[in-house]
């Protein structure tokens, strides 16, 4: 039979492994906000013409249901919430949606401009 210390000593273990007593959320996870979700419809409004990879945004953002649109839009909202830094925001996208993106991340840099507090 176990002593005191060591069931102690086990249950303490269990609880590290099993990542009890630290977040349940991943810190890096999507954070559902309206202002977030009115973003990107800003977006869809004034950039969706504009190609971001080899596809114009509004079909990447409404149509699109795969890989890269939801590593757009994990990549826009940590844009919206400060989470990183335009170029770090348009490294990432460069590098996930090769292609002749300047013009789009412009129109979402400007768009990210208007929006309060930003």
């Amino acid at each position: 039979m176990l002593s005191k210390r060591a069931h102690l000593a086990v249950i303490l273990a269990v609880l590290a492994i099993s990542g009890c007593g630290g977040t349940l959320i991943a810190p890096d996870s999507l954070v559902e906000d309206a202002g977030d979700d009115a973003f990107v419809d800003r977006l869809v409004k004034a950039c969706g013409k504009l190609d971001i990879g080899r596809q114009p945004l509004n079909y990447l953002v409404q149509v699109e249901n795969g890989d890269a649109n939801i590593y757009f839009i994990d990549q826009t909202s940590k844009l919206y919430f400060g989470r990183i830094d335009r170029h770090g925001y348009a490294s990432n996208i460069n590098t996930f949606l090769p292609g002749e993106n300047q013009p789009v991340l412009n129109c979402i840099f400007a768009q990210l401009d208007q929006v309060p507090g930003r």
